[in-house]
């Protein structure tokens, strides 16, 4: 069994500082096996920023796996946004941008979907070149292994906003390796929305279900018509538990769970879980 917090979105330089104490004590609770944050741990990519990213990361109880989002590159610098863009989030944070790690149990790649030289650099894109990195890489993992793929910007739109939404660039060109390669779960960011489901739900042409799971806010004061809140997610073949952790006022306590099973039809809701 492993366990999964995912965590998005903690834009620090605009982060409320009883929330974060509050996280790192729940983070230390719940001892995950692995923290995956997938994009924007700063506001406006400034070094002191990113300093105070670094410091969190050092305070969590686990080992930790991180991608850059929009947020993570210059805004209003257009000479560093075009020459260097990730310059601070390599000297800060890490210099990988595409990171690995992997086990006999679980595998989660992340993948930089930032993109600083297109028109509107909020969106993402995802290029040709990961998509046949994503196949490489989950190809060469045993079939028995759960294989994550990190991502900042989403492949599914919230449940609300179904048409409402601008989603991964290419994501439909990505859509038969993640198939190929046995993808089982898609983690991201960037609406400030927790919500869990089935790829199938927007993409009903794929013959593979695939479970995605995205964060709303964790810390930041940058909140969308729901609280802070991050993921927990429990790895335990066959099944796969969601549970949205949120802050209260007080603490982050334990909100709606839903969880799934693998069968060999795809992945399937277990009865009596309730949906983000």
């Amino acid at each position: 069994m492993r366990t999964i917090a995912h965590l998005s979105d903690l834009h620090f330089g605009r982060v409320d500082p009883e929330v974060l104490e509050a996280l790192v004590a729940d983070l230390v609770t719940v001892a995950p096996s692995l923290v995956v944050i997938s994009g924007d741990l700063v506001q406006r990519a400034r070094r002191r920023h990113f300093r105070a990213a670094r410091a969190f990361l050092e305070r969590l109880p686990a080992s930790w796996l991180v991608v850059p989002g929009n947020h993570d590159i210059p805004a209003y610098n257009l000479l560093a946004r075009f020459t260097m863009p990730f310059r601070n989030y390599r000297h800060y944070i890490t210099a990988d941008l595409n990171p690995f790690v992997c086990d006999d149990e679980i595998a989660v790649l992340g993948i930089n979907t930032a993109r600083p030289l297109i028109f509107n650099f909020a969106h993402g894109r995802i290029s040709r070149q990961q998509i046949a990195s994503i196949e490489a890489v989950f190809g060469s993992v045993a079939p028995s292994v759960f294989k994550v793929l990190v991502t900042h910007h989403p492949f599914l739109p919230p449940p609300d906003k179904p048409g409402g939404k601008v989603l991964l660039g290419r994501a439909r060109l990505a859509l038969p390796a993640l198939e190929a390669c046995g993808v089982d779960l898609l983690l991201a960011g960037h609406f400030h929305r927790g919500y869990a489901g089935d790829l199938t739900e927007h993409h009903s042409h794929l013959d593979r279900s695939i479970l995605v799971a995205h964060a709303a806010t964790a810390t930041s004061t940058r909140l969308r018509d729901e609280p802070n809140g991050y993921n927990l997610i429990t790895v335990a073949p066959p099944v796969v538990t969601f549970e949205e952790r949120v802050w209260t006022g007080q603490r982050f306590a334990g909100s709606e769970r839903s969880a799934y099973s693998r069968t060999p039809w795809g992945w399937q809701a277990v009865a009596g879980a309730v949906g983000f």
